[in-house]
């Protein structure tokens, strides 16, 4: 999987087409993330220590990877992920300018 933590997404289909946003976990075992604000569905819980009073609370679901696609720093724009490998260093380049992707991780 080309996407980390941290970088900035634009969800291209589904209820949330255009949004963007951070991922904020990833899971490469079954292709899919979770994008801060992006996805979210209501939750009905019962009371607990955690939630003394119960009720309804938003989580966010993941999504599926082919169903994002990351925004480059440089030219702000969504873009598909390359490689660059250069003294045994790999670095995620953009297809759209070929600059460096690894400055959009915070």
């Amino acid at each position: 999987m080309k996407l980390k933590k941290n970088d900035n997404v634009m969800v291209l289909t589904g209820k949330d087409r255009g949004k963007s946003g951070v991922i904020e976990r990833v899971f490469p075992e079954q292709d899919k993330l979770i994008v801060k604000g992006v996805g979210l569905v209501k939750k009905h819980v019962k009371p607990s220590q955690k939630n003394p009073k119960g009720g309804i609370i938003d989580i966010n679901m993941k999504v599926n990877n082919s169903n994002v696609m990351i925004i480059c720093p440089s030219c702000g724009k969504p873009t598909k992920i390359g490689l660059k490998v250069s003294d045994k260093v790999k670095q995620r380049i953009c297809k759209r300018c070929g600059q460096s992707l690894e400055g959009n991780t915070k």
